[in-house]
């Protein structure tokens, strides 16, 4: 499988450009993959170079100094930065070339793409490329929140950047916008400073009583007031961050005095680059579209782990990347490539469905199954998976149906997939 490494500079308009190929070209250094290239290098791909713009390889977990990593992929109990440095290593150890602090900048044809680094610009050429650019939170400008420009504003990765990595005081008085998983962290990163948190908000309603979920200990121990049914109206200041002016869904507004605000959640998969190469998007992940095996619309090029659909576990983003790595060393090998296969569609109010696109025969999903994700609470409810009308499966839930906690369905309905069909809904109802 081992192909020859080729290294010239162009002539004409590119000339000084260094153009090289490889056997794999993984873009993004997270979890995804580097766990790709460690498991691509140690099956004997051949030249497997995995490119990451930050200086550190590791993705989100290299900034998020709590517990919870490692213990269902790895099988031992770390923080992230260790569990990041891990990931670095294996793939090293296993062979692959790691380059940080270099950028993919686009494509310069179907497996050809345009690297910016300290050694300046290169054309690489690639038997496989996967891309793992991961997620991100959507800053205060993406969620349109008009006022003043001050200093203060944060997201869940800025801040635990500043507090985690540089030290860098950030406040003394915070509110957080958010109340999932990802904005107990900020709080516990604004305690670590003894930054008093003064409200957690979110829009949506609380949660009935029957489907209400115990807050993590650092909540309980230290509550947090959340304010639901309430959204950012204004941010004000200038100079330093003064307040925040909120909207309750009754209309009224009130002003909250804090010269720190994180906005935390509403991740978006990094995926400007899948999309600069024409590769199609899945209308309701935003990330591209990837049948079981990992695979875009575009031959030879793959995709893993939150880039397809937001942000899921480190460790999930880990597993899907060693998935994909199976499926690169067997297209390598001369496994054809499929055609588009049949879409797998989320139906209100389930927001998105993953993978996306199914191929009768095709391989099975990571662990047998596709994840979900829900708008709306639902008590009891079932799944449904249907195609043309037809009802391929129907299940029901084990547990109550969560905004923010992931949902997934068995995927023994695949084979009763008819591949000349309509796109196949995956529904929640409940009956």
């Amino acid at each position: 499988m081992d192909r020859a490494v080729s290294e010239r500079e162009d002539e004409g308009p590119t000339a000084g450009v260094v153009a090289r190929s490889v056997d794999v070209l993984v873009v993004g250094g997270g979890p995804a993959g580097l766990a790709a290239g460690a498991r691509l290098a140690a099956a004997g791909a051949g030249r497997v170079e995995v490119v990451e713009r930050e200086r550190q390889a590791g993705g989100i977990p290299r900034h998020c100094f709590h517990g919870g990593f490692g213990l269902r992929d790895l099988r031992r109990p770390m923080d992230g930065p260790a569990y990041a440095r891990r990931l670095a290593d294996d793939a090293v150890a296993a062979g692959a070339r790691l380059r940080t602090g270099t950028t993919v900048t686009g494509w310069d044809g179907p497996r050809t793409l345009l690297i910016t680094g300290p050694q300046g610009l290169e054309r690489v050429t690639a038997g496989a490329v996967v891309l793992a650019t991961g997620a991100r939170e959507r800053p205060r400008a993406a969620r349109l929140v008009p006022g003043t420009r001050p200093a203060g504003v944060y997201t869940t990765g800025e801040l635990q950047q500043a507090v985690n990595l540089y030290g860098h005081p950030v406040g003394t008085r915070a509110l957080v916008v958010g109340a999932d998983p990802v904005a107990y962290n900020a709080v516990l990163a604004l305690r670590t400073q003894g930054v008093p948190v003064v409200a957690l908000v979110t829009e949506r309603p609380p949660l009935p009583a029957p489907l209400s979920v115990p807050l993590p200990a650092l909540l309980t121990r230290r509550p947090v007031p959340v304010l639901h049914r309430t959204a950012v109206a204004e941010l004000l200041g200038h100079g330093r961050l003064s307040g925040v002016r909120l909207r309750h869904r009754d209309g009224r507004t009130g002003v909250v005095a804090c010269d720190t605000v994180v906005f935390t959640g509403d991740w978006v998969p990094d995926h400007e680059l899948a999309r600069r190469g024409g590769i199609p998007l899945d209308p309701g992940t935003r990330g591209p579209a990837v049948d079981t095996g990992y695979r875009t619309a575009e031959p030879s090029v793959f995709a893993a782990g939150n880039l397809l659909r937001g942000v899921e576990r480190a460790s999930s983003a880990a597993e899907e990347g060693r998935a994909a790595a199976e499926r690169v060393l067997a297209h390598l090998a001369g496994e054809p490539w499929p055609g588009p296969g049949v879409p797998v569609r989320a139906e209100d109010p389930l927001l998105w469905v993953a993978p996306n696109r199914v191929h009768p025969g095709g391989p099975a999903p990571l662990l047998g199954r596709f994840v979900l994700r829900t708008s709306e609470p639902r008590a009891a409810a079932r799944l449904t998976v249907t195609q043309d009308g037809r009802l391929l499966h129907r299940t029901r839930l084990p547990r109550p149906a969560l905004p923010g906690r992931g949902l997934s369905v068995r995927a023994d309905w695949l084979p009763r997939v008819d591949p000349d069909g309509g796109a196949v809904t995956v529904g929640l109802t409940d009956q």
